[in-house]
């Protein structure tokens, strides 16, 4: 049986009818709102901002605002966007790598299987560097100082290179 239907069948019948459903469906939209990533739109920023409980500060390029959140625990991510709205860009610095699942979004999948395919020929702790086509992912460090970013090629605005995301 489905979790959420059991939880609301235990729920009091003091409440309102409705209520259940109502609150059920609230806790479904946020389980699914998407986080800051790679090829999101910047509304998803502020999620990031809220899941690593930070404050976020902007600044301006020629062709794309940086929004950078300093976690509380911490960590920096630097959220790339270009005037179209899209996340083009991440890179963060901290004591630990950040939720690269969140990070990355869709492209985690594809990331995984990257990671997963060095393995094999990887050799020791070295910096990890994924370059295909449709993504490019460095990281590098050791505990309590880890830099990485991780970007999307052909999302990159016109006059806008790879080294600008650091």
């Amino acid at each position: 049986m489905f979790l959420g239907v059991s939880v609301l069948r235990r729920l009091p019948q003091t409440i309102p009818f409705g209520f259940p459903a109502a609150c059920f469906a609230c806790l479904l939209a946020t389980a699914l709102t998407a986080h800051a990533v790679l090829g999101g739109n910047i509304a998803s920023v502020q999620a990031d901002q809220v899941h690593m409980q930070g404050s976020v500060r902007m600044s301006s390029a020629s062709n794309y605002t940086v929004q950078e959140i300093q976690g509380s625990g911490g960590i920096v991510v630097r959220e790339y966007v270009s005037h179209s709205g899209k996340v083009f860009g991440v890179a963060w610095q901290g004591s630990w790598p950040p939720d690269l699942r969140q990070l990355l979004g869709n492209y985690f999948d594809q990331y995984e299987q990257a990671v997963k395919a060095q393995r094999v020929t990887r050799v020791g702790r070295g910096p990890l560097l994924i370059n295909q086509p449709g993504l490019v992912v460095e990281m590098r460090g050791h505990p309590r100082s880890f830099f990485g970013r991780a970007y999307v090629p052909g999302m990159l605005p016109a006059g806008t290179h790879a080294e600008d995301i650091q």
